[in-house]
């Protein structure tokens, strides 16, 4: 029980950053949620449910959209699909007979910035360290989308649409640094880009539900990628 506890109190420390980042980033999406006609309850009912930046964000605009639940589902698959990789990881970390109802919390909270904090430890994982990580940053992706739906009812919108610059300014953060010096990627972000803009004037393409757009631009971008481009093993050693 002590080693436990100790564990859980790590994991919260370490937790602490990844609250502050999920605040910020979520504050933005409680004043897009806002916009997008969600009241308080539903918007932090999507982010304590969801814990994807990417996935809220995108389900925002499909909701906003009027897109069907098959397509606001399909959507979701594909852009969360990193995660079953991450819980494949975190499997062969954690001991062999660690109980389902441990791994399915675990599974709950795997993010991308808490499967980086939970993969890094020594030795065998915890259940209780990823705990203590999932106590800090749960509770710091829902307040800053609780402030962020508030703020989107009582400031200027003035000011609201200067907040929602964050928004882009957090996708750019993600796409440079890795693009740096990796001339493919760089290619497939402006190609990614392009293909975005194509399917948005072109109006063959323009009748197409965002939803849709979604699906077919991240299979066939992440499609031909893989293909073409293929990660050699032994560049992670």
């Amino acid at each position: 029980m002590k080693t436990n506890i100790k564990e859980w109190k790590s994991g919260l420390k370490n937790g602490i950053p990844i609250a502050i980042g999920y605040f910020a980033v979520s504050f933005t999406f409680g004043i897009l949620a806002e916009q997008a006609g969600l009241n308080p309850f539903e918007a932090v009912l999507m982010s304590v449910t969801n814990l994807t930046s990417a996935g809220q964000f995108a389900g925002l605009t499909l909701i906003a959209g009027a897109a069907t639940i098959v397509e606001i589902a399909v959507t979701q698959l594909i852009i969360n699909s990193r995660y079953f990789l991450m819980s494949f990881a975190l499997s062969q970390k954690i001991d062999p007979n660690t109980s389902f109802f441990h791994r399915s919390i675990m599974a709950y909270g795997i993010t991308d910035e808490v499967f980086g904090v939970t993969v890094a430890v020594p030795g065998k994982l915890n259940p209780y360290y990823a705990y203590g990580v999932m106590s800090a940053a749960v509770p710091g992706w829902a307040l800053g989308t609780l402030f962020g739906v508030i703020s989107g009812n009582i400031l200027p919108p003035r000011l609201i649409s200067a907040l929602s610059i964050a928004l882009f300014g957090m996708l750019i953060a993600v796409i440079i640094p890795p693009a740096k010096g990796d001339k493919v990627l760089t290619g497939l972000i402006v190609i990614s880009m392009v293909l975005s803009l194509l399917f948005a004037e072109l109006p063959i393409l323009e009748s197409i539900s965002s939803g849709v757009k979604i699906i077919i631009l991240t299979i066939l971008i992440a499609g031909i990628a893989a293909f073409a481009f293929p990660v050699k093993e032994d560049t992670y050693e």
